[in-house]
C-alpha cells in the first residue's frame, strides 16, 4: 500500500479514477475540443489531486515523432550571442511569433566551426531548424540535411531548397560608403567583424578577404570596398581589422589599431553598431573627436544608436521584423507548407552626428 502512494500517477492512473478509458485523458491534454468541458475539467481536476502533472513530453514526442520545437542554431557560444543587441532583437521577433502557437525554441551554441556541433543537431528534440548567420560549411548544416528537417535560414548561408530571410547587406555598406564619399572623405579604415569562422582577430590580409564563408561578412565589407574602388581609392590601401565577434571591446582594440594608421584614416566603416560604439571609443582614447577628426558609420540601428555620444550614423535593418518573419517560415514549414522564395527586406542609412565633411 505504502509503495503504492509513493509510485508516480500515471495517464491509467488518472482514467480509473475518472472512471474512463485511458484514450479519454489522452484527449483532455492533447484533443481538447474531443470532449466537453464538463468532462475535460473533472479528468484535470482529478489529475492534479493525484499529482499528475501531464503525459511525458518525451515519450509523447518519440510516440508522434514531433517535439512541437522549433531549433534555432547559432553561429557562437550563448554568452557571445545574447550580448550581441542585433541577435536578441531578432530572436525576440522570432519568439513572439512562435509564442501562442504550442511550439518551444531550443537554442543550440555555436562553437568553432561557425556552428552548433553535429553531435548536437542530431539529438536535438526539433522539428524545424532555424540557422542564424553560419558560414557555408558549417558542419551542423550537413546534420540537418541528414535528419530530412526543414530550415529556414536567417541572413546566411544561401541553401537551396531551404527558406531564407536576409537584407541588402550589400546595398546598406555601399550607401554608407557612398555617404562619406560625398562628405568628401578619402582615406578609410573598415573593422569588419569574423570572416573566418577561426576566432582570429587582427590586421587583414588580400588572401584572406577573397575567401570568406560568411555571406554577410562578404557582402558589408564587398559593398565598403567595391564602392570605393569605383570613387577610385583603392582598396588594397584599405586597412581592413577583422574582430572575431561583434563586439565593442574587440571593435575598440581594432580602431585604436587603425586610428593609429600613417595616414591616418578620416573614416571608419564598421560592420556592425557593436563595433561602431567600440570605435568611438577609441577615438575618446586617443584625444579624437568625432565627428571633428574622424567619421564612423556602424550597421544595424540598435536602440542605443540613436543615443550614443555622439549619435551614430548607421544603415538601419529592420531587426524585430526580420525575426518574425524566420518565426512566420518555420510555423509554415512545420505545418508541412513548402519552401518558398527567398524573403529579402530593405534597409536604409540613418544620418546622424557621428559622420560630417572632411576638414
Amino acid at each position: 500500500m505504502d509503495s503504492d502512494r509513493r509510485r508516480r500517477p500515471t495517464l491509467d492512473t488518472v482514467a480509473a479514477a475518472v472512471g474512463v478509458s485511458r484514450a479519454t485523458v489522452s484527449n483532455a491534454y492533447n484533443r481538447p475540443d474531443q470532449l466537453s468541458s464538463s468532462l475535460r475539467e473533472r479528468i484535470l481536476e482529478t489529475a492534479r489531486s493525484l499529482g499528475y502533472a501531464g503525459p511525458d513530453p518525451v515519450a509523447r514526442s518519440l510516440a508522434t515523432r514531433s517535439s512541437a520545437a522549433v531549433g534555432f542554431m547559432l553561429p557562437q557560444g550563448l554568452s557571445g550571442a545574447f550580448s550581441d543587441p542585433a541577435l536578441s532583437i531578432v530572436l525576440d521577433g522570432l519568439a513572439q511569433t512562435v509564442d501562442g502557437h504550442d511550439h518551444s525554441l531550443v537554442l543550440m551554441p555555436g562553437d568553432s566551426t561557425g556552428g552548433p556541433r553535429p553531435s548536437i543537431v542530431s539529438r536535438a528534440q526539433a522539428d524545424v531548424m532555424v540557422a542564424y548567420s553560419l558560414p557555408d560549411s558549417a558542419p551542423a548544416l550537413d546534420a540537418v540535411a541528414a535528419r530530412g528537417l526543414p530550415l529556414v535560414v536567417i541572413d546566411q548561408p544561401v541553401l537551396p531548397g531551404s527558406a531564407r530571410v536576409e537584407v541588402q547587406d550589400y546595398t546598406g555598406t555601399s550607401a554608407a560608403a557612398e555617404h562619406l564619399l560625398a562628405l568628401g572623405h578619402l582615406r578609410f579604415g573598415v573593422l569588419t567583424f569574423a570572416l573566418h569562422p577561426d576566432g582570429v582577430s587582427g590586421p587583414v590580409s588580400h588572401e584572406r578577404r577573397s575567401a570568406v564563408p560568411f555571406r554577410v561578412s562578404r557582402d558589408r565589407l564587398g559593398g565598403y570596398l567595391d564602392t570605393l574602388a569605383k570613387a577610385g581609392v583603392e582598396p588594397d590601401n584599405v586597412p581592413v581589422w577583422e574582430a572575431r565577434g561583434s563586439d565593442r571591446e574587440l571593435g575598440r582594440l581594432g580602431a585604436r589599431w587603425l586610428l593609429t594608421r600613417t595616414p591616418r584614416p578620416s573614416a571608419l566603416l564598421c560592420t556592425s553598431d557593436q563595433l561602431a560604439f567600440g570605435a568611438l571609443q577609441a577615438a575618446r582614447d586617443l584625444t579624437l573627436t568625432v565627428p571633428g577628426d574622424i567619421s564612423v558609420v556602424g550597421f544595424d540601428d540598435v536602440p542605443e544608436a540613436a543615443y550614443s555620444d555622439p549619435p551614430l550614423t548607421t544603415v538601419r535593418q529592420p531587426l524585430a521584423d526580420k525575426g518574425r518573419r524566420a518565426g512566420e517560415l518555420a510555423l509554415k514549414l512545420l505545418a508541412g507548407g513548402r519552401p518558398p522564395r527567398p524573403t529579402r527586406l530593405d534597409v536604409s542609412l540613418v544620418e546622424r552626428a557621428s559622420t560630417a565633411p572632411r576638414t
